[in-house]
């Protein structure tokens, strides 16, 4: 992660702030002081901060979408610990993009990553991998801030690598080889500027969550509710304010004889956004005999969105154990930060 931000600010030290960019203080007036004992939990933010399309277009299998807000304060996680990043003077935008599949519109969390360059009259302003992250307002997508070399026209570039999650269903075969796209996007710190912003002082720190927001041009993060997922539901849990829920096909057209798959999906309480990028370990008991012990695969299928799953050798009625090894390593904007840090067992 040092290494990460130290690459994405090379070449900062010693320049003067650009036009455009704002200042540190006028930038501090978009981030109120952090909530006081805040809960280890979800929590309502301080503020939102709503965002501004940029656009969306294909690349290779994928669509990508792309917006930006203010520049703004954010934690990265590694292992069990999250670290603020606070806004630097020269950031003048965070920008944001999401991937998902354009047949579907399930929104696809890529491990291998996602890259963005910014150019200006052919001369690189930016080229760095935003994080993966995620936010109450616009669930999962990647962003970080960004420094612009002021007002004008820029050229902006997203890389997508294939995806190394397993593939299941309709979606085996697909998102395995990378895609990229281009866009012209002019900025102006007026339009910036005049982005919505609204503080919340009656309810900030509140155990509760913003809406998601309803965006008419990029699919919501939102994984199916628990009854409508495929198969034999196990049963639901929550560990440190996240929610498991559990799920055994026994049918499904990627299964041998003899094979059952367990799939257990991991999200957000309040509005069920996927939470990518966990280590759990998983045991099935079936019929008094372990079936399973061992490390359940990061995969994505069409009726059960992002999950961790096993193809079981057994089949029957399971007893299952999940323990997480290490929680989510996703980024997170204000009001998750305190979350999904803990590593429980659960049990279906």
């Amino acid at each position: 992660m040092d290494r990460r931000r130290f690459l994405a600010g090379a070449g900062l030290a010693g320049a003067s702030i650009v036009a455009g960019c704002g200042s540190l203080q006028e930038q501090s007036t978009r981030s109120p002081p952090l909530v006081e004992n805040r809960p280890d939990a979800t929590y309502y933010p301080t503020h939102r901060e709503g965002m501004e399309m940029i656009g969306t277009k294909q690349a290779g299998d994928y669509m990508v979408g792309l917006t930006y807000s203010y520049p703004h304060r954010f934690w990265t996680v590694t292992g069990t610990t999250a670290e603020q990043v606070s806004i630097r003077d020269a950031d003048s935008v965070h920008l944001m993009a999401s991937v998902w599949d354009p047949e579907t519109n399930t929104v696809l969390p890529i491990q291998s990553g996602v890259n963005i360059e910014i150019a200006s009259d052919g001369e690189t302003v930016a080229d760095k991998q935003p994080w993966p992250m995620v936010s109450q307002n616009m669930g999962f997508h990647y962003g970080d801030n960004y420094q612009l070399d002021g007002e004008g026209v820029y050229e902006l570039t997203v890389s997508i690598s294939g995806m190394t999650e397993r593939r299941l269903g309709a979606f085996d075969g697909n998102f395995g080889t990378s895609g990229k796209m281009s866009t012209n996007w002019e900025f102006s710190r007026a339009a910036r500027d005049s982005i919505s912003y609204t503080e919340f002082p009656d309810k900030q720190g509140d155990q509760a969550a913003l809406d998601l927001m309803s965006m008419e041009m990029i699919p919501t993060s939102q994984l199916p509710a628990t009854d409508a997922l495929p198969g034999e539901l196990l049963g639901t849990a929550k560990g440190s304010d996240e929610v498991y829920a559990a799920t055994w096909l026994s049918d499904a057209d990627f299964l041998g004889s003899g094979e059952s798959y367990l799939a257990v999906s991991v999200h957000t309480p309040y509005n069920r956004v996927p939470l990518p990028m966990m280590s759990l370990d998983g045991t099935v008991d079936v019929g008094g005999e372990t079936a399973f012990d061992d490390a359940l695969t990061a995969a994505i299928h069409p009726d059960i969105g992002y999950h961790y799953g096993a193809v079981v050798p057994a089949t029957g009625d399971p007893t299952v154990t999940v323990e997480t090894v290490a929680p989510p390593q996703v980024s997170r904007h204000e009001g998750y930060e305190t979350a999904f840090l803990a590593t429980p067992t659960v049990e279906f």
